[in-house]
């Protein structure tokens, strides 16, 4: 069974996605797998870098996401650019990975983690679609904590991607993460045991 988690930029998926993983699902997560590619020598780093410009590195070759994000968030074919290079070898790793876990247990339940998931019509492929919501204020303010932007910039990155409301109408499930981690994890607990149900059946 696989289910597709998607949301807003600072929404809350990661943490989510380990409360489903520390429920016995496995977990594939599209920005890791994005991480892993786009590490220094690697061909979708190479393309990266040839498009987008060194100025997006950092001293370790590494590339600066802040930098990167910084430009496609302000130039909407820019960003469109990044997705097609990226989204087609995410995807072929996604794949990989859910048909490894069927092997070895056929019985699994997979969860997807990716932003974008509406956006590429990867959701097609889900059995079920999570969406993680939040209030702009709450994303607004983990947006400026973690990657240190200002309000302008945190706004701009939020309203660079489709709204939470739009992505809602695709969503089987909607977990709030407004509130406290515990409310957060009985609403996990709840979507799981009835995700379990249908498996089961």
């Amino acid at each position: 069974m696989t289910i597709g988690l998607t949301g807003g930029i600072a929404s809350g998926k990661s943490t989510v996605s380990k409360e489903f993983e520390k429920l016995g699902t496995f977990v594939i997560d599209a920005d890791q797998i994005a991480r892993a590619l786009t590490r220094p020598q690697k061909p979708l780093w190479r393309k990266i870098i040839r498009y987008f410009g060194k100025e997006i590195q950092k001293e370790d070759l590494t590339i600066d996401r802040a930098k990167l994000g910084q430009k496609v968030f302000s130039h909407e074919g820019e960003r469109e650019v990044l997705n097609k290079m990226i989204h087609p070898e995410i995807k072929k790793v996604i794949d990989k990975r859910r048909s490894e876990i069927g092997k070895n247990d056929p019985n699994a339940m997979v969860l997807i983690d990716a932003a974008l998931l509406i956006e590429t019509g990867a959701f097609k492929e889900m059995d079920r679609v999570i969406v993680v919501s939040a209030s702009k204020e709450n994303q607004i303010r983990r947006l400026m904590d973690r990657e240190r932007l200002s309000v302008e910039e945190a706004q701009r990155r939020i309203k660079a991607q489709m709204p939470v409301e739009e992505k809602i109408k695709y969503a089987d499930y909607v977990i709030n993460t407004n509130g406290s981690l515990e409310d957060i994890r009985k609403q996990v607990r709840k979507i799981h045991g009835e995700l379990e149900d249908i498996r089961v059946k």
